[in-house]
């Protein structure tokens, strides 16, 4: 073993981000008894390590099995058995060769074969296998070099090509050092086309087109933080918003080809630069993500682009009240739904189940309502067939009152009875049809419920472990976030919350459920609060989900949606 240069931390994405003449590699070869690294063994390491194209160090060593050799393998390499009398054990060689490539890429030609025995072998010492950044050359072959220039990419054929100084000769020193020549040789070819960081290599497609590929300037000034990026057009239009944990690594994406949608390759054409908002964590990047494509439209994004265009099942305000379906949401109202369809069939269900009218026709308040419509069994109104007067007729209306704000989930299960009923009656095809019918139902109220659940709280502060130590912060307010931070490990995090707290925006309520918060928002805060480690800091009063809403149906409606794609497939 020569003299190895000075141990690195493991090398993280950012610093992958580092021009290439100073990433340090370590280009790995190994020969073994086999081809199966659960069954077989490793009988040689060879390791070279470099940096800026020049050999900082090896390593080489037999190692002993703990078996007799196969002939066939004997045969490949020239391992005999009697070669590997005295050699060192694998337990003795891997905590060596870890020292030796802590905090360089791994390199190895067809990587998952060596990388595979390099694993399993950690697994067995029981030690721990480090998160390694891999580079097969066989991949990088085939994505640099053609199929005419080069038919095989096996080591001996590109070893050939590239003229190396070191034959491979199916031992494992002489076989890394073959492929540190390859690897010199593909990094070659790429970095007049603009190639010079990891990130970029392992991105490398070769029909990225030169124009594309200059223009990885504009992410030069980008953070490596969290954000929202925005790619503008000759008139300074927004063409594209998106979300990124690294800004910079994301955006330099688009122009090295590990984006490789039509419409992307497009949009960067059009491209002039690329404007961003730094922001704390992930939760702040989506909802101003979110509050952008509201704002600009781009035409490049698909989703999400008019998040206030919602239907709503409102109550309408009458003597005799219906369910009306429109764009404007009343303080009662259920929603919001993506579209009009959606939203008629639920409120369809619910007239059919509380027996509220779905006749037009105008009802003073002294009329009954009932002699002039069809009962709904032979296609008329639901609330039809007896007359009703409007103090006999708002026990319907209160129901659905209940049903939506979760109070009373009554309605659910005379369903769930009448499903039941069909069934035993062997009516099958309508017990189908109605159970879809009650869960589409109640996973409607459901996410309502837990949108205006959030909506309902004046101001909640909640917490996250950001997964290096610290804290991610959020203060929300009516459903909105109105402000986000971080406090670092080590940093008490409660006067950062009360400067969050402080400094957050004052929140203009409307007479809406969610009380002016999209859906979009609502639901992507609520995800968060959701997701595993979150603390509540602190809040103006309780966020809980109704009792007797749509919630405490979540199971029946994942057997009832689990039994029709069973039925699906059948």
């Amino acid at each position: 073993m020569s003299p190895q240069s000075p141990p690195n931390a493991q090398l993280s994405f950012d610093e992958l981000d580092t021009p290439l003449r100073d990433t340090t590699f370590v280009v790995v070869d190994l020969e073994t008894t086999g081809s199966a690294p659960g069954e077989d063994a490793i009988t040689e390491i060879g390791a070279v390590k470099i940096r800026g194209g020049e050999v900082v160090g090896e390593l080489s060593t037999l190692v002993d099995p703990g078996r007799s050799m196969p002939p066939y393998i004997v045969e490949l390499t020239g391992i005999t058995s009697a070669m590997l009398i005295g050699a060192p054990r694998i337990e003795r060689v891997l905590p060596s060769f870890l020292e030796f490539a802590r905090g360089a890429v791994l390199v190895a030609h067809n990587a998952p074969f060596d990388i595979g025995f390099l694993k399993a072998a950690t697994a067995r010492c029981e030690l721990p296998w480090p998160p390694f950044q891999v580079l097969c050359t066989v991949k990088l072959a085939r994505r640099v070099l053609s199929r005419d220039e080069a038919p095989s990419v096996k080591l001996s054929a590109l070893a050939t090509l590239f003229d190396v100084s070191t034959r491979p000769t199916h031992r494992a020193l002489d076989d890394a050092r073959a492929t540190v020549d390859v690897l010199h040789g593909l990094i070659e070819r790429v970095g007049n086309l603009g190639v010079h960081s990891y990130a970029e290599l392992v991105d490398y497609l070769p029909n990225v087109s030169a124009a594309q590929r200059g223009k990885r300037g504009f992410a030069a000034h980008l953070p490596r933080t969290p954000g929202v990026y925005l790619f503008r057009g000759p008139s300074d239009e927004v063409l594209y918003v998106g979300t990124a944990v690294n800004l910079q690594r994301r955006v330099r994406g688009y122009f090295t080809g590990s984006e490789t949608r039509a419409r992307m390759k497009e949009m960067v054409a059009l491209a002039t630069r690329v404007d961003h908002v730094e922001c704390a964590h992930a939760l702040e990047a989506s909802v101003r993500e979110l509050r952008l494509l509201g704002a600009h439209a781009p035409p490049y994004n698909r989703r999400s682009k008019f998040p206030r265009r919602a239907w709503w099942i409102t109550p309408t305000v009458e003597p005799f009240p219906r369910l009306s379906v429109s764009r404007r949401a009343s303080a009662d109202a259920l929603g919001p739904f993506g579209s009009r369809t959606d939203a008629a069939e639920v409120a369809a269900t619910i007239a059919d189940i509380c027996r509220i009218r779905t006749c037009t026709k105008r009802i003073r308040e002294d009329q009954p309502h009932g002699p002039d419509c069809p009962d709904s069994t032979v296609g008329g109104c639901p609330a039809g067939g007896t007359p009703q007067t409007s103090t006999e007729y708002r026990r319907a209306s209160q129901a659905v009152h209940a049903l939506i704000r979760g109070t009373d989930d009554a309605p659910l299960h005379r369903m769930r009875a009448r499903i039941e009923e069909l069934a035993a009656a062997e009516l099958f095809e309508s017990a189908v049809r109605l159970r879809d019918r009650t869960a589409t139902l109640a996973l409607a109220l459901r996410r309502a419920q837990r949108l205006a659940s959030l909506a309902a709280v004046d101001e909640l502060v909640a917490a996250r472990p950001s997964g290096s130590g610290g804290w991610d912060l959020a203060v929300i307010r009516a459903g909105r976030l109105a402000s986000a931070g971080v406090a670092e490990r080590g940093v008490p995090p409660m006067p950062v919350v009360e400067a969050l707290t402080l400094a957050a925006e004052t929140v203009i309520e409307e007479p809406s459920p969610l009380r002016g918060a999209t859906a979009g928002e609502a639901g992507l805060i609520a995800a968060w609060l959701e997701t595993p480690g979150v603390r509540i800091v602190r809040a103006s009063h309780g966020y809980t989900e109704p009792a007797r809403g749509g919630g405490g149906w979540l199971q029946w409606c994942a057997l009832a949606r689990g039994a029709a794609a069973a039925a699906g497939t059948t």
